[in-house]
Parts: structure tokens; sequence; C-alpha cells
């Protein structure tokens, strides 16, 4: 198996939140601890997948 390194893994993250955001789950789904860079990039992911409130 190839390491990934750190950019490799915030891109991941990413690509993780984007898939959670279009599949709804709840935000409190994120797998990583606060603080950590990761987190951060799941959850840009996960606001830009999700679809804005109507009203």
């Amino acid at each position: 198996m190839i390491a990934i390194g750190p950019r490799g893994a915030l891109v991941r993250a990413l690509l993780a939140g984007i898939e959670a955001g279009r599949g709804a789950a709840p935000i409190t789904s994120c797998p990583y601890p606060s603080g950590d860079l990761r987190r951060s990039a799941w959850v840009r992911g996960f606001a830009k997948a999700r679809a804005l409130p109507t009203g």
C-alpha cells in the first residue's frame, strides 16, 4: 500500500465530506476529532455539497 502525505489526507477528507453532504448525513457524522485539519477539510466538503435551505 502506498502511504499518502498530508495533502492527500486532506483531499480524501474533503471528498469524504462531499460524499456525506450529498448523502444527507448529519454534520455530527464527521470521523475526525476537533483540532484536526482533516476535520476542517471534511466540513468544507460537507458544506459545499449540502443543498441550501429554500424559503
